[in-house]
C-alpha cells in the first residue's frame, strides 16, 4: 500500500461515522454518503431523550443561527428529508430509530468534546456532513399539496418510536443507512477500513427491484483522463484506453474493493467519488472511445437499505425485525427498558 492509499484509509477510518448515507430521499435532495460519528468510551447506562422534553441544537448553515429543535420535531424533519413518505409505516419507523440513534450518538460526542465549527450546536443541517433535516417550511415545499397526508403519516411513525434507540454494548450504534445495496449490504470494514460487529453483510436481494437499481454513466476518453490526472498528476496512462482500467477486486457483496487505473491502484470508493457514481458496485467497459460505468444500487451499502426496509415492511415485517436484520446483534432500547 503506497502513502496516498494509506492516507485514504486513515481518513476513512477517522471519518467513520459522521453521516449515515446517500438516502432514498436523495431522489429529491441529495444527502452525504459518509459513515457516522466516532465511538465514545462511556459505559454509563443509556439515557434516552423523552419525546418533546429534550432539544437538539442544530446549526443552520445558511443563517449561522443555532436552532433549538425538540427531538420529535427534529426526527420528523430528518425522516421527511431522508426517506420517501410513500414508504410503508414500518419502514418509516425503522428510519426514525436509525436517525434518532445517529443524532444521539453525534450529540453525545459533540457535547462531551465540542466542535468549534458548530458554535455550540450538536450538529448542523449540512447534509454533506450530517444527516439531512427539513424545517416545516421545507417539508411543505417538498410535499406541496400532499403535505397534510405525508406529514401526518411520518409524524405517526415518529410518535410510535420516538423514545427508542439502537445500542451495542451500551452505546448508541453507528446507524449507517443507504438507499439500496447491490443485493447484499456491505461490511463496514470493506468500505471504511474498520470493522463494526453489527455492520456486516446481510441479504437485501429485493433491492434489485428498486427503481434505478442499474444505472450507467458514460465518459469520453478525454473526460476520464482529466478526472484521473486531477486525482494524481503523476499517473501514467497507456496509449490504449482499453487498458486503463483493469484487475478489479470485488467483494462478495459486489463492491469494488480496488482496481488498477493506469499506473496506480485506486479503491472502488475513490473511483466512485472521482466519477460521481451512484455506488462502488460497478463495472467499467470501453467501446467507441468512451468508458461506460454500470452501477448497482445507490449509496455506500453499509447498514440499513432503505428500499430493502420498505420491501420487508411491505412483506409484513415490523420495524423491530427490519432493524434486527440490518443491524444484527444490536439491542433496541426504550425508556421503559429493553425490547
Amino acid at each position: 500500500m503506497n502513502r496516498k492509499q494509506m492516507r485514504f484509509y486513515i481518513f476513512a477510518a477517522a471519518a467513520m461515522l459522521l453521516i449515515p448515507a446517500a438516502a432514498a430521499a436523495a431522489h429529491h435532495k441529495p444527502s452525504a454518503d459518509k459513515p457516522a460519528a466516532e465511538q465514545t468510551d462511556s459505559t454509563a447506562p443509556p439515557q434516552v431523550p423523552q419525546q418533546g422534553t429534550e432539544y437538539y441544537r442544530v446549526l443552520d448553515i445558511q443563517t449561522g443561527t443555532v436552532l433549538e429543535v425538540p427531538v420529535r420535531e427534529y426526527l420528523i424533519g430528518v425522516v421527511c428529508a431522508e426517506m420517501p413518505a410513500s414508504f410503508a409505516p414500518e419502514a418509516l419507523k425503522a428510519q426514525t430509530v436509525a436517525a434518532h440513534t445517529y443524532a444521539e450518538r453525534i450529540c453525545r460526542r459533540n457535547r462531551e468534546n465540542p466542535d468549534p465549527a458548530l458554535f455550540g450546536a450538536d450538529f448542523s443541517n449540512d447534509s454533506n456532513v450530517y444527516q439531512a433535516y427539513y424545517t416545516e417550511e421545507q417539508i411543505r415545499e417538498a410535499f406541496g399539496s400532499s403535505f397534510d397526508i405525508y406529514h401526518a403519516k411520518i409524524s405517526a411513525a415518529v410518535d410510535a418510536v420516538c423514545s427508542e434507540l439502537l445500542y451495542y454494548e451500551n452505546e448508541p450504534i453507528v446507524a449507517a443507512f443507504h438507499a439500496m445495496s447491490a443485493g447484499k449490504t456491505e461490511n463496514a470494514e470493506t468500505v471504511w477500513g474498520a470493522p463494526l460487529a453489527y455492520l456486516v453483510s446481510v441479504d437485501s436481494s429485493t433491492d434489485a427491484d428498486a427503481p434505478n437499481f442499474l444505472e450507467t454513466e458514460m465518459f469520453s476518453v478525454q473526460q476520464a483522463k482529466e478526472i484521473l490526472l486531477a486525482a494524481d498528476p503523476a499517473l501514467v496512462l497507456s496509449d490504449d484506453p482499453a487498458m486503463w482500467f483493469s484487475a478489479p477486486v470485488v467483494s462478495e457483496a459486489g463492491t469494488v474493493i480496488r482496481l488498477q487505473a493506469g499506473s496506480r491502484i485506486f479503491s472502488g470508493q475513490q473511483i466512485r467519488t472521482l466519477f460521481s457514481l451512484r455506488s462502488a458496485a460497478f463495472t467499467v467497459s470501453y467501446a467507441e472511445d468512451a468508458f461506460t460505468f454500470t452501477t448497482k444500487g445507490f449509496g455506500h451499502a453499509v447498514g440499513m437499505s432503505q428500499y430493502g426496509a420498505n420491501a420487508m415492511a411491505q412483506a409484513g415485517c415490523s420495524y423491530q425485525e427490519i432493524l434486527a436484520h440490518y443491524y444484527p446483534g444490536t439491542v433496541l432500547q426504550s425508556a421503559e427498558g429493553v425490547r
